[in-house]
């Protein structure tokens, strides 16, 4: 009897795809996925992807796979087999880790680890690239990947702050669209993994009130403070507003998550205040998961 090599065996009903700039903590998510429960595997040759998949479909638990620029030879393979997998029933969640270039050349230079493709270039024989440019030809390896999947900007983010990111992420229901607020600071740069970006400086800056200064947008005086003025009124209407009229279509491109991003100086008042109100007010409309971040109150580095 022929062995059969197309088993009919149905595949997992999810898996995490964890890719990445190198550098930007996939190992940390790896690790928060594995806490989690999640059968874990690294360094995946991506057409091994398929095989591997079915080999798992036996087994009543949750799989997570990271895929990166070591099978840089693989990568072109990855993209058009995600689809393929959705046909098949697999719900893959892909997650790109993504970090400032100023940020990897720290964590390089802290780690003393060299990058991925400098190695691979010594042990082939051929020049090896400056660290910069590495990261550069990365990018561009991984460019089509980080277009299909959900990003998360790690640049300012402790290593436990990104864990807990990804088990809100991974804990929200599959196959509806997740709603992430964020706030930040405009001085520390916008956020990577935003879709929309809207900016509140222009609001009264509870700053500069002296009781009001040590507190941030989750407190009731700050809170009460924003409330009662005008223009914070009509930005917190006018955002909400544009959510409302989009967020359906948003639904029907089968969007998984989508995040909007608000900012202001200091990433303590205003930006926070308005993320806190957004996700209370969306927690009812939205048919997924609603999630609030503030990057610079919870993950500054």
């Amino acid at each position: 009897m022929s062995e059969d090599l197309h088993p009919t065996t149905p595949a997992p009903r999810e898996v995490v795809l964890v890719t990445g700039i190198s550098g930007s903590g996939k190992s940390v998510a790896l690790h928060a996925l594995e806490d989690a429960g999640y059968f874990c595997v690294d360094n995946l040759p991506p057409e091994l992807l398929p095989a591997f998949l079915h080999l798992q479909a036996g087994h009543d638990r949750h799989v997570a796979v990271a895929v990166d620029v070591r099978t840089a030879g693989s990568l072109p393979r990855l993209v058009p087999m995600l689809p393929q997998l959705r046909a098949e029933g697999v719900l893959v969640r892909p997650l790109f880790l993504d970090a400032t270039t100023n940020a990897l050349l720290r964590r390089f230079s802290e780690t003393r680890r060299p990058h991925p493709l400098t190695k691979r270039a010594a042990d082939s024989g051929k020049p090896q690239p400056a660290l910069v440019e590495a990261i550069e030809i990365e990018r561009e390896l991984l460019a089509g990947l980080r277009e299909v999947s959900t990003v998360i900007d790690t640049s300012e983010l402790r290593p436990a702050v990104l864990r807990s990111w990804i088990r809100d992420l991974v804990g929200a229901r599959p196959g509806s669209l997740t709603l992430v607020f964020e706030s930040f600071a405009f001085k520390h740069g916008v956020p990577l993994d935003a879709d929309f970006v809207f900016d509140v400086r222009v609001l009264p800056n509870p700053y500069y009130i002296r009781e009001l200064r040590p507190l941030t947008g989750r407190d009731a005086p700050v809170a009460d403070y924003l409330r009662a003025q005008p223009e914070a009124h009509d930005m917190l209407e006018q955002i909400a507003t544009f959510l409302r009229h989009w967020l359906p279509a948003f639904e029907d491109d089968q969007r998984s998550y989508l995040t909007v991003a608000i900012g202001c100086t200091g990433g303590q008042h205003r930006s926070v205040y308005l993320v806190e109100s957004l996700a209370q007010r969306f927690a009812s409309h939205s048919t997924g998961a609603v999630l609030r971040r503030h990057r610079e109150l919870d993950g500054l580095a």
